[in-house]
Formats: C-alpha cells, structure tokens, sequence
C-alpha cells in the first residue's frame, strides 16, 4: 500500500512539473471550420516537426499548452477533414506567455489577426508589411520579364533585369537596416536567414557582430553564426581553386 501511495505522489508531483514548464498559451479561432484537425508545429532540425494536436468537431475554437525553451517562429497547420492540407500554414513569433490567432476556413491564414504583446512577433509583422512591397515589385517584373521574352526585346529585358536587381538590393539593405536596429530580438537573426541569407557576407558579418549577446546565443544567433562560417569558408576554397586554375 505504502509503495502504491509513492508511487501516486510521484506521478501527482511529475504531473505537477510538466504543467509548471508549460509557458506559452495559444488559443484562436478557425471561422467557418466544423471538422478537422490542427496541428501545432516547429522547425527541428531543418523539419517540420508536430509539437501537438487538436481534433475538431463542432466548435472552431482551439488552444495549445506547450513549453518553449526560447522565442522561436512555430507554425499551424490546417488539416481538412476529407484529409488534405492547407498549402499555406500560419507562422508566429512564439515567445513565453500568451497569443490568440484568428482566421477563416475559406482563406485560411490569409485573413489573419494575431494579438500578442509578443515584442518578436510583433516587429516580424512590422518586418512583413514592408517586405509585401518588394515581393508585389518583383511579381510585376516578372510578369513584364515573361512578356519581354516572349517579343524578345533585348532593351526591355535588360531594363527588367536592372530594375529587378535594384528592387533585391533595397530589399536586402531593409533587411539589414532592420536587424541592426531590433539587435536585441531574436527575429533580427532570423529575417537575415529567411530573407536575406545570400547577401554580401560582410553585411552578414555587421548584423552579427551587432547582436546582444543574449541574441548571439539564441537558436537563430548561432545558426547566423554557422551560415556566416560555412559562406566564409565556401569563399576561402573557391579562392583556392581559383588560383589553382591560374598557374601555369
């Protein structure tokens, strides 16, 4: 009897543990869904991993209870019920504390609203809005390449080429120019991976030495770091064949 006790009070107190580790709340609302599943899910390893799941049926509303070492981009997934996926997923900023997402089952992730007073997720929204604009730019030249092409007029397709090539460049120094001001916040490494992680090494070189250090040793510091060190070290050898292939 005295053993079985124990053995209560220990899975009580583990239980106990696992509820106290849980710090980040998600509840939200897909309008208009019946039946399906949602799936809550982080990058691990370069894949996309299920952290949870929730079945529903009936109500649209959901919520995940979950524990986070450290502010990271997580994801929801909508599947359907006749078993087919969303192309798209929902991407937010997670952090330690609270966030309520709201879409519809008819433009699922399209028509988001999120209220957090998470200060990553909230600075990866401001980030987005500005970066929409480039994307639109790039669309349109490349519309406008496909129709050069197509009458070949060589004039018009350097003139796209040249416009398009200024457009990544803006788009690049923004990228830049907003991490180094948000070097505090996890998302200043992590636009520079997502957005801009073929610009000029040196600009990589500026936004990571310009990190906090508590930054510098976050999840997407130190991968910054490995990105910066694997380019620099690409360099090096494709110097080296270089001149290899110059001697005589």
């Amino acid at each position: 009897m005295k053993h079985f006790l124990s053995l209560a009070i220990l899975a009580i107190l583990f239980t106990s543990c696992q509820k106290d580790k849980e710090n980040l709340l998600i509840t939200g609302n897909i309008v208009g869904l019946k039946k399906g599943k949602i799936y809550l899910q982080k990058i691990s390893d370069s894949t996309l991993v299920n952290v949870d799941s929730i079945q529903i049926s009936g109500s649209s509303e959901f919520t995940f209870n979950t524990y986070i070492e450290e502010p990271q981009l997580m994801f929801i997934e909508l599947e359907r019920y006749n078993g087919s996926n969303y192309p798209e997923l929902i991407n937010f900023f997670a952090e330690p504390g609270e966030i309520r997402i709201t879409t519809t089952l008819k433009n699922y992730g399209m028509d988001l609203e999120v209220i957090s007073e998470f200060k990553n997720q909230k600075k990866l929204e401001e980030y987005n809005e500005i970066v929409k604009r480039f994307n639109s730019q790039r669309l349109d030249l490349i519309e406008e390449n496909f129709e050069a092409n197509k009458s070949q007029d060589e004039s018009r397709i350097d003139s796209i080429n040249r416009k398009f090539n200024s457009i990544l460049k803006r788009k690049y120094l923004y990228t830049v120019n907003f991490a180094l001001n948000n070097k505090d916040l996890e998302v200043s490494p992590y636009v520079i991976l997502s957005e801009a992680f073929d610009a000029n090494l040196k600009y990589l070189d500026t936004v990571y030495n310009s990190l906090e250090k508590p930054v510098k040793k976050s999840l997407y510091g130190k991968r910054l770091k490995d990105l910066i060190e694997a380019r620099r070290k690409n360099d090096d050898e494709s110097m080296k064949t270089e001149v290899i292939e110059e001697l005589p």
